[in-house]
């Protein structure tokens, strides 16, 4: 697969320039893809510079073009940010990058099961040597389960009908594959079945992957290892990834209600940079159409 059609990165210049960068500095790309963002870093950097790369979809390192002895690949999910710093006998890094979505290649391999496009198993794990796959949950997961993650990670509405037709179809047949899936869904489908359809991928992926989990503990490790004045860019695709983001800058918690320490200081280890969130420009959609929700926020180490 070529690498314009693996992963568009999202935001480029805009993220890069966020992270402000030093030619001279260390810089973490959390989410490597197709290496869009990397690249871009490793052109404004010196001999000297450094940065790390995350990515735990094997694809990912088959598919990586950039030779650079400036940079480190690490395959493994970026959750384990501190440990392979530590590693590196890196303590402090000058920026961190986060886009948060899930890579273009992904959506469009139909036996990644990512898509609604597609038939294909339903896999939807990012990292394929996990055990956790949407055919698992979807078969073995309680009502309350189920509809607690529709609600919460997919804001779906009827959810609790949905999950009642799921448990009475997987009495009769054991859910396989995608269509398989769409067709016990199509009754629940309303003026946008799409959408509907997308929540509900969303939901079940975020599951699979504890995406959201993963978050809250990667913001809190860029929080450490952040030097003062140190960049982190984050590029949100939708309003539970931002919402964690947003409230941490703001508070330095995932509530959003900033807390006195035992001193009466309020714990806050990164200010907002940018006021407002950032979005693609209509041009960068129309080149892109998976921009289109992209949300960017740019915070600084105090």
């Amino acid at each position: 697969m070529e690498s314009s059609k693996y992963h568009e990165p999202v935001l480029l210049n805009e993220s890069v320039d966020g992270l402000n960068i030093n030619p001279d500095g260390v810089y973490v790309d959390l989410t490597f893809g197709n290496g869009g963002h990397s690249n871009e870093i490793l052109k404004k950097m010196s001999s000297e510079g450094k940065l790390i790369v995350f990515d735990q979809d094997e694809d990912a390192e088959k598919n990586k073009k950039i030779v650079d002895n400036r940079l480190i690949f690490v395959r493994q999910n970026f959750k384990y940010l501190t440990a392979y710093l530590k590693l590196y006998n890196i303590e402090h890094v000058d920026g961190v990058l986060g886009d948060w979505g899930v890579a273009s290649h992904q959506f469009d391999t139909p036996e990644r099961g990512f898509s609604i496009r597609f038939d294909g198993p339903l896999d939807m794990r990012m990292n394929q040597s996990s055990d956790l796959t949407a055919e698992h949950i979807l078969n073995s997961y309680s009502s309350e389960d189920l509809v607690d993650i529709f609600k919460n990670y997919g804001e779906v509405k009827g959810a609790y009908n949905i999950v009642k037709q799921i448990v009475e179809q997987r009495k009769i047949s054991h859910f396989k594959t995608v269509d398989q899936f769409k067709t016990v869904l199509k009754p629940f489908l309303r003026n946008n079945p799409n959408k509907d359809l997308a929540k509900i991928f969303q939901a079940l992926r975020i599951e699979v992957n504890q995406e959201l989990e993963v978050l809250k503990e990667v913001i809190e490790q860029v929080a450490l290892v952040l030097k003062t004045n140190g960049r982190f860019v984050s590029i949100a695709y939708h309003s539970l990834e931002d919402r964690l983001v947003k409230n941490f800058i703001k508070a330095g918690n995932f509530t959003g209600i900033p807390e006195k320490d035992i001193f009466g200081k309020f714990e806050k280890p990164l200010k907002a940079i940018n006021k407002k969130v950032i979005v693609p420009s209509e041009d960068e959609i129309k080149r892109n159409s998976r921009a289109r929700s992209a949300k960017m926020r740019i915070a600084e180490k105090i």
